[in-house]
């Protein structure tokens, strides 16, 4: 028999499960690590350290959540808080960078690989980073707008208005 979500949380409200946790954990761990390493341009073992920070704070606090959306939404917007955290502390975004303020754009080389997946990571780097976690959110993982958008603490609109940015920047980035 497989327990729900709900389920599980409930063991380890009820109980402090940690095998119940476990499963949590085995069961998102994935999607919130890819969300990071999106979200890290690349960087596995910074994704790493954040998903275990997120996953040892959901642990904490999963006594707040109020179970009104996923689990995985929670999850994502804890996830995305850490990286925002560590983001800041490490100087490597401003605040009005994470309001959509455009990087850089970079200079693709010519020569770069034509495999499909590496050019579409190399386009995500060019996103904003509310633009990335956006896309990731909706596209890669599945969440509705609603979804995304608390996962990520933004209003409704912000989130569609990224997720339209990010995919005419990519359509642009990714054409031949």
């Amino acid at each position: 028999m497989s327990f729900t979500d709900a389920d599980l949380i409930a063991r380890v409200l009820l109980h402090e499960d940690q095998n119940a946790f476990g499963e949590l954990v085995h069961r998102h761990q994935s999607p919130v690590r890819g969300f990071l390493i999106k979200m890290t341009k690349g960087d596995t073992h910074l994704a790493d350290d954040l998903a275990q920070e997120a996953f040892v704070k959901a642990w904490k606090k999963l006594g707040s959540f109020r179970g009104e959306g996923k689990f995985s939404t929670w999850l994502f917007g804890i996830a995305h808080n850490e990286w925002r955290m560590n983001a800041r502390a490490r100087k490597e975004i401003a605040l009005e960078e994470l309001d959509d303020q455009p990087p850089e754009p970079e200079q693709a080389d010519a020569a770069a690989s034509s495999h499909l997946r590496l050019d579409l990571a190399e386009a995500m780097k060019a996103l904003t980073p509310a633009e990335r976690a956006a896309i990731v959110l909706c596209c890669q993982n599945g969440l509705s707008h609603d979804e995304a958008a608390r996962a990520l603490d933004s209003p409704l609109g912000t989130v569609k208005t990224n997720v339209l940015r990010g995919k005419e920047k990519l359509r642009r980035k990714l054409a031949p």
